[in-house]
């Protein structure tokens, strides 16, 4: 395959999810603190036990912020941003926070990889090799 026919499968695949992108990404943006803190523990292989024992508080008190029952003091955010290695921004879901922790100042490429991010896994790794194949011959 050319560099050519790699860079316009690329550039089909990445134009394909970025329509589907946007709406990702507005979803992401209106997702609540819970959903975060569910999701981000999810990634990092955690059960809320394991969270709340990192908190110092209870099981329950863990499902209670992740279902947006009870708010979160500042303290909880700083402490959780921590154990889920996230920075404060990205927990509280404001704008561009990704892109500064990632260093990836180009708004338009960080929501292309936001969207890529909430793919199936599959689809993430072909995109992947996809766009490895293209760098590799393009270098």
């Amino acid at each position: 395959m050319s560099n050519f026919d790699l860079a316009k499968t690329a550039f089909t695949i990445l134009s394909h999810h970025a329509l589907l992108g946007e709406t990702a990404l507005a979803k992401l943006e209106t997702i609540k603190i819970g959903a975060r803190i569910a999701h981000l523990r999810k990634d990092r292989g955690m059960t809320q036990k394991e969270l709340a024992e990192h908190l110092g508080v209870s099981q329950p008190v863990v499902s209670d912020y992740e279902n947006d029952v009870i708010r979160l003091p500042a303290d909880v955010v700083v402490e959780l941003a921590g154990v889920l290695k996230v920075s404060a921004d990205e927990l509280l879901g404001l704008d561009n926070a990704v892109a500064s922790t990632k260093g990836i100042h180009n708004r338009r490429l960080n929501r292309r990889l936001q969207a890529i991010e909430q793919l199936p896994k599959r689809d993430q790794e072909a995109l992947l090799r996809t766009i490895d194949a293209f760098v590799s011959r393009a270098g």
